[in-house]
């Protein structure tokens, strides 16, 4: 079963995060995350019920297009949209664009794992 890491972490620290990977003075470990939300509220938000059940409809139905995810969910095109736009922004869902200007929504994990911190060491004294 494939499963998509997310962790939990501020903006300011995400960026210093990725900047120290980018210089190299950081190697990302193979557990570490691999999605990474600024707080436990957005991912409320991304997460939300009906949020899950649309991740789940994609991965088991594999629509080739949204109007097809529509139809099958019965959520507005408009909504549908703007919902996976966001997943998409945070690696959640791809947009894979066909030939034809349709938009296929795709989901490449089974499984959600999420690492929250409560203390974090690094700050430690």
């Amino acid at each position: 079963m494939k499963t998509l890491r997310i962790g939990i972490l501020p903006y300011e620290e995400m960026k210093a995060r990725t900047l120290a990977i980018a210089r190299g003075e950081l190697k990302p470990a193979k557990d570490d995350p691999k999605v990474w939300l600024p707080s436990t509220e957005t991912l409320g938000r991304i997460l939300s019920g009906p949020n899950r059940v649309l991740l789940a409809e994609i991965a088991r139905s594999k629509p080739r297009t949204m109007s097809e995810l529509a139809a099958k969910t019965g959520r507005k095109l408009s909504n549908l949209s703007r919902t996976l736009k966001t997943m998409e922004r945070y690696g959640l869902v791809t947009l894979k664009k066909h030939a034809d200007g349709t938009i296929a929504p795709l989901v490449s994990y089974e499984e959600l794992s999420v690492t929250v911190p409560i203390i974090d060491d690094r700050n430690a004294a």
